[in-house]
């Protein structure tokens, strides 16, 4: 793998009904989902870990671990993209997320 390349390494499942889309994937999937605090539900599967967070608006959004979260935030603005949440710790990583030229979200991820 070289230096510019990233691995996917997490996903969020988004939506106004946390309990309910607990269910959905856990019953559809077989994948565990095990609630960490108001909000927010950790899944397990059995290739990539992610989460069901509540939010007002459904989305999917992928995690892509990078390297260097500061330089992934220039090259995403330089190719055309824009940094729509800035690097945050949030306590486990440091993430940011970023909108390709097309409109979607991606957050970047520094382990």
């Amino acid at each position: 793998m070289s230096e510019n390349q990233a691995i996917i390494g997490h996903f969020d499942v988004a939506g106004p009904e946390l309990d309910t889309l607990s269910a959905f994937y856990s019953s559809l999937f077989g994948w565990e989902v095990a609630s960490r605090g108001p909000g927010y539900a950790q899944v397990s599967t059995p290739g990539l870990g992610g989460a069901i967070t509540e939010s007002p608006e459904p989305s999917i959004t992928i995690g892509v671990v990078v390297a260097d979260l500061a330089d992934a935030l220039a090259r995403a603005a330089r190719e055309g993209g824009a940094v729509v949440m800035p690097a945050t710790d949030n306590g486990w990583v440091t993430k940011a997320q970023v909108q390709d030229p097309a409109g979607n979200v991606l957050t970047l991820i520094q382990k």
